[in-house]
């Protein structure tokens, strides 16, 4: 397994009750970083991020605060009326109400690992660095996650070459007998790591993948808290690697068009 070299040090303790608060700001981190590495808006208020992308990206707004002043819940509804593709909001608090802009909603829990060991993955995993690594792993997050707005497919469209350049940034690709099959994005940011992308290829799912892949990128953050935000199918695996529920995330997404 290659990875990157993180600094070694103390790191500040994170309480489970500050989870959900560290998860909030580490995902605007990300999405920022993405939004700038496709050329798109990122918008910043003292309650929201914004990422404003085109017609297949779509526009991620990123809650920052339990409470929006009514300037910002008025912007973001003018973010989503205006959205040229699909909306996506992330709360990590579960207290701001999206539901009067026709958008449908659903929770995943906000897990939180303190710093500790981690074991070895069964499978290869590299980090990131060559560009068909970097395809081949946009690839499996578009067809695990079923990223139909991102068919048909456009190299460097989910994963620009210059968001792995962006400092804490990495993508890590698990190997089955030397064959890309699992992915994940991994973010450092103000001492706190996170996951992002966490996904694996059809035809290589119930293989242990996904856990490989988790621990190899966790290899580079194993000193540092750590948070991410679960799937229902994800937390049993999340919980096997240390990480604790703290709380509910609301997620907001556009209701689908019917054909």
């Amino acid at each position: 397994m290659t990875t990157r070299s993180t600094p070694v040090g103390r790191p500040a303790p994170v309480a489970l009750s500050e989870a959900p608060r560290r998860q909030a700001r580490n995902s605007a981190a990300f999405w920022t970083a993405v939004g700038r590495s496709r050329g798109h808006v990122v918008i910043r208020r003292r309650g929201f991020v914004a990422v404003e992308g085109d017609a297949r990206a779509g526009t991620r707004i990123l809650i920052q605060e339990p409470e929006l002043a009514s300037g910002e819940l008025a912007e973001v509804g003018e973010l989503v009326r205006r959205a040229a593709g699909p909306v996506n909001a992330e709360d990590p608090y579960s207290s701001t109400d999206l539901g009067r802009l026709a958008l449908r909603s659903w929770q995943m829990p906000v897990m939180l690992r303190p710093p500790g060991p981690v074991a070895e993955p069964a499978l290869d995993v590299v980090r990131v660095g060559r560009s068909e690594d970097l395809r081949a792993a946009e690839r499996i997050v578009i067809e695990g996650f079923e990223l139909t707005g991102f068919e048909p497919y456009r190299p460097g469209e989910l994963f620009p070459a210059a968001l792995v350049e962006h400092p804490g940034v990495d993508v890590f690709v698990a190997l089955v007998d030397g064959v890309p099959a699992g992915a994940c994005v991994s973010l450092l940011d103000d001492g706190v790591g996170s996951h992002y992308w966490v996904g694996t290829s059809p035809a290589f799912r119930s293989r242990g993948v996904g856990r490989a892949v988790m621990l190899g990128s966790l290899a580079t953050l194993a000193h540092l808290p750590a948070t991410l935000t679960a799937s229902k199918l994800g937390r049993p695996l999340y919980e096997s690697l240390g990480y604790t529920a703290a709380g509910p995330s609301t997620w907001w997404a556009s209701v689908p068009a019917t054909p």
